[in-house]
């Protein structure tokens, strides 16, 4: 019989391989954390800075903005999956052969052009301090929440003021970001109290969730428009090249292009090539809101939004509607931005899309 030597083991090189065996694993956890986080929402907050920016994948996928100098807080920019800027860079960072007209219109906002006969919408840079009383804006109180994960939450609070400072609407909004592999989701959970005395939310075409597209997405046109707004401020938009002009829009009841301005829709869709790649982009309202279905304002020239709380201003043989909200009434309104690159949006997927977010909230 062979005899079996005995092999002794320091024990401290036994701790030693279990030290490294430890930091494999750790290291494989911090690495496969890593990757699990890039394919989460992540958002960042820059107080300093009044902004919160929205990370998918690892790479940005729009900024949450409310600079003190602004009338309104907004998403920008905002890009679509395959990295494409879907926003009109206009004021805030014009890019060579765009629009400038509206100044107002910027990233993705929202806000409304009649509220205790104030106009919120419309106010800008362009007004003039004389004719500022007019107007109201809207301030970012407090970043009350901003968590990332498989979804991320941006919960704010803020005011609607008179230009003398006295608030007239307490605004609570959640923003729920989400993604699919070529998607991206933006829900806008808005409650508005009426916080200082009675609210009067008066019919009015200039609302209410809105974005301003890129020069990709108008649709073309070879003539020169004017546009006024409630006060009778007429806002000229020039004709100008249309090379790489794509956009084309679609309701959700099958009309397309200037064909979808004023009529009532459970969403809408804006679809074009950017950077060579298909975008779709669509509006979807909530059968919860008030106003439901909404009416879209959407123009040619790159306007793009839906108002529920506008009726007769779109369609005169319609009731002029009017909103009181007592003092401490409130009133919720919930909208779907959506936007697709690499394939168009089909009319049955977003029916889909607006079925379950009818669901869900």
């Amino acid at each position: 019989m062979k005899r079996i030597k005995r092999i002794l083991i320091n024990p401290q090189f036994l701790l030693s391989l279990a030290s490294v065996k430890v930091l494999i694993l750790a290291t494989g956890l911090v690495i496969n954390g890593q990757s699990a986080k890039n394919k989460a929402v992540r958002l960042e907050r820059l107080d300093d800075q009044h902004k919160v920016n929205v990370y998918i994948n690892g790479s940005l996928f729009t900024t949450y903005q409310y600079p003190a100098d602004l009338e309104k807080p907004f998403l920008f920019p905002v890009y679509a999956p395959n990295g494409s800027v879907i926003t009109r860079g206009f004021p805030l960072a014009p890019r060579p052969g765009e629009r400038v007209d509206h100044p107002h219109q910027l990233g993705i906002w929202f806000n409304h052009g009649n509220i205790n006969g104030l106009d919120f919408w419309n106010n800008s840079s362009a007004i003039p301090p004389d004719k500022k009383e007019t107007y109201g804006h809207i301030e970012v109180m407090k970043i009350v929440r901003a968590e990332g994960g498989k979804k991320g939450v941006l919960e704010v609070s803020s005011d609607w003021k008179d230009n003398k400072g006295a608030t007239l609407l307490k605004e609570k909004t959640e923003y729920v970001f989400s993604a699919g592999k070529n998607s991206r989701t933006i829900d806008h959970i808005a409650t508005l109290t009426a916080v200082n005395g009675p609210v009067t939310i008066t019919d009015n075409k200039e609302g209410l969730f809105a974005i301003r597209v890129d020069r990709a997405f108008e649709m073309p046109s070879n003539e020169s428009l004017i546009f006024t707004d409630e006060k009778g401020n007429p806002t000229t938009v020039k004709a100008t090249d249309n090379t790489g002009v794509t956009g084309m829009y679609t309701s959700s009841h099958g009309l397309k292009g200037d064909a979808v301005w004023g009529t009532r829709n459970d969403w809408v869709l804006l679809t074009g090539t950017k950077d060579n790649t298909p975008v779709t982009f669509g509006i979807f309202d909530h059968p919860k809101n008030p106003g439901y279905p909404a009416y879209a304002h959407a123009r040619g020239y790159g306007l793009f939004s839906v108002n529920n709380l506008g009726q007769n201003s779109y369609d005169p043989k319609q009731e002029k509607k009017v909103w009181n909200l007592a003092k401490g009434e409130s009133v919720t309104l919930r909208h779907r931005f959506y936007v697709q690159s690499g394939a168009e949006l089909t009319t049955e997927n977003a029916d889909k899309i607006f079925k379950q977010f009818s669901k869900e909230y």
